[in-house]
């Protein structure tokens, strides 16, 4: 069943901040083998002119796909979760996430469109940070297989 239109548009509220931790930037670089300084070491961040360590480009996934979660859990929009896969995802930043940093994400659905068969879903989820600056726009691309046949 093809997912309704009308929901293009549509803006779901701002998430909880979610505080990011050095502790969680370091485990993060280093679960991706990523050795820049940048992401552990205070001094080195701030020879760069950071007012402290910064996360990789990737780490706003984990907040930004679990704001998708609001738009893709909406019984109203009907998506069948158990048939969607991860289609695509960019980023683009206006400064690095920091240490202490307090982000919410607000997602609003982009884009819904029918493909070979499958239902593709845009969702942008827009990341300010608590003083309302806006630190990075994440695009992702979700995927619904179509219902198999019986």
């Amino acid at each position: 069943m093809a997912l309704d239109q009308s929901f293009v548009g549509r803006t779901y509220p701002p998430t909880d901040p979610y505080e990011v931790g050095r502790e969680k930037i370091r485990e993060f670089a280093e679960a991706i083998g990523d050795p820049n300084p940048a992401y552990t070491d205070t001094e080195a961040a701030k020879a760069l002119g950071h007012p402290d360590v910064i996360a990789p480009p990737t780490f706003v996934f984990a907040i930004t796909f679990k704001a998708a979660g609001l738009v893709v859990a909406d019984p109203q929009l009907g998506l069948d979760y158990s048939r969607v896969v991860h289609g695509d995802q960019k980023f683009a930043y206006r400064r690095p996430v920091r240490a202490g940093d307090r982000l919410t994400v607000t997602s609003t659905i982009e884009a819904i469109r029918s493909m070979a068969g499958n239902e593709v879903i845009d969702i942008r989820g827009e990341v300010h940070d608590e003083a309302g600056e806006h630190v990075v726009t994440a695009l992702t691309k979700l995927v619904a297989r179509p219902a198999e046949e019986s």
